[in-house]
């Protein structure tokens, strides 16, 4: 039998009598997918596998303990035969066929009147495949299928809702990472993939919005600092509003939507309006943007915890240790003055220093020197927005640290070590 013989269909069989002839564990296989189907199953094996005979007692099939005859295909709207018995299989078939009842031969495909496909099950659809009579590669295609529209490479959207009735809509904050469209989660991808509307910020992954299909609405509300043509209240107004006309809405944020990202205003919000909302985490920049420089926010023998803050944050609290690390966002601006605050409250002028601008991005850029260097630098360098800054001894593991900020300073394999004296030069990558 050619694929092209095949009209692939699907069959409603709740609550209709089906026959399954064979006791063994392809069997047990087919009349399990039937009762997941709702299908009323019967059994005819002499002899029932331990998972068949477990669903007879528990009254979910009916198993009769004998052999086949033939006017056990009397009645039923569909038949599968697994036996193992090519000679068997072929009787039932010809039975079913002589009644003009589907019948699925497992001993002979290509005589077999219909076919069964490696199924998975994403979301509510149901993804079927028929590879010529080849299971495996039935399958090997099925699991793509279905790892594509898991992870989003395929759109799950919702195109029509059944009976007319108004779909109910709902609200995902997904933190898309910072920037780059390989960092945003699995999970965050795939409610991507389903969106009606998108509410997206300026530092998403804004690659993935070319991705969306064409009648997805894309509505911009990035803020930079300082200007903020979508003022927060009308971003928690859009969500609430869209949702409730019954779209799928997905507000793509940089980084993580709970990290200084007011994912938690926007929450809330929608609750109190009655939305259904969920929050998907995200890498978040202050730990992933040092990361592209090379930089860890702890270290081995160099730091035990950081603390992250915004450049317009009172920086008093802050450990004013070069072992404690202080990640500065959005704090170019106040870079100088956050520098002062922090070597006011005692931290050492030759605490190294990182700048990260565009991490991950083809024009990232990486700026190194010292808490008492740094603001000069950065802005002779025309240091801008988008940057993450940090502050502290890790910023020596970087690749991109001069080589003199390499040395005996720390160390993996002693990490109690003395550290030796510090040298101030600085250099601007």
């Amino acid at each position: 039998m050619a694929i092209q013989d095949i009209y692939p269909t699907a069959l409603r069989l709740l609550g209709r009598p089906v026959l399954v002839v064979g006791g063994g564990p392809v069997a047990a296989r087919r009349a399990k997918g039937l009762l997941d189907a709702g299908a009323r199953v019967t059994v005819v094996a002499p002899v029932a596998s331990a998972a068949l005979r477990e669903l007879a007692d528990a009254g979910l099939l009916t198993w009769e303990p004998r052999t086949y005859v033939p006017s056990d295909v009397d009645g039923v709207w569909f038949v599968q035969t697994a036996t193992g018995d090519p000679a068997v299989d072929s009787q039932v078939s010809a039975d079913a066929e002589a009644q003009r009842i589907w019948c699925v031969n497992a001993s002979d495909h290509e005589a077999s009147a219909a076919w069964t496909p490696a199924v998975a099950v994403v979301d509510n659809v149901q993804i079927a495949v028929n590879a010529g009579g080849d299971p495996r590669r039935a399958m090997a295609l099925r699991d793509a299928v279905a790892t594509a529209l898991e992870t989003g490479d395929l759109p799950l959207r919702r195109r029509r809702v059944s009976n007319g009735a108004a779909a109910a809509g709902s609200v995902a904050l997904v933190g898309g990472g910072p920037g780059d469209t390989g960092l945003i989660t699995v999970r965050g991808r795939r409610l991507l993939g389903q969106a009606d509307v998108v509410v997206a910020d300026r530092l998403g992954p804004r690659g993935l919005l070319k991705e969306l299909a064409p009648d997805v609405r894309v509505i911009e509300v990035g803020k930079t600092p300082g200007h903020h043509p979508v003022p927060q209240a009308e971003i928690n107004r859009i969500l609430v509003e869209e949702a409730l006309k019954g779209h799928r809405v997905v507000r793509l944020k940089g980084g993580d939507p709970y990290v200084l990202g007011r994912g938690g205003e926007e929450a809330e919000y929608c609750r109190h309006h009655g939305v259904e909302v969920e929050v998907v985490s995200g890498v978040t920049s202050a730990i992933s943007v040092p990361a592209a420089a090379g930089i860890p926010v702890t270290h081995r023998g160099l730091a035990k915890g950081f603390s992250v803050v915004t450049g317009h944050e009172e920086l008093s609290e802050v450990p004013a240790r070069p072992d404690h690390t202080v990640v500065l966002l959005m704090g170019v601006a106040a870079l100088r003055d956050s520098a002062a605050a922090l070597a006011g409250a005692g931290l050492p002028l030759d605490t190294p220093v990182g700048i990260v601008e565009n991490g991950y991005l083809p024009n990232q850029r990486v700026t190194i020197g010292t808490l008492g260097s740094i603001a000069d630098q950065a802005e002779a360098a025309g240091v801008a927005n988008p940057a993450v800054i940090v502050i502290g001894d890790v910023v020596r593991v970087s690749p991109f640290a001069p080589s003199h900020f390499r040395t005996a300073d720390y160390s993996t394999t002693s990490p109690n070590k003395p550290r030796t004296a510090r040298i101030t030069r600085v250099l601007t990558t």
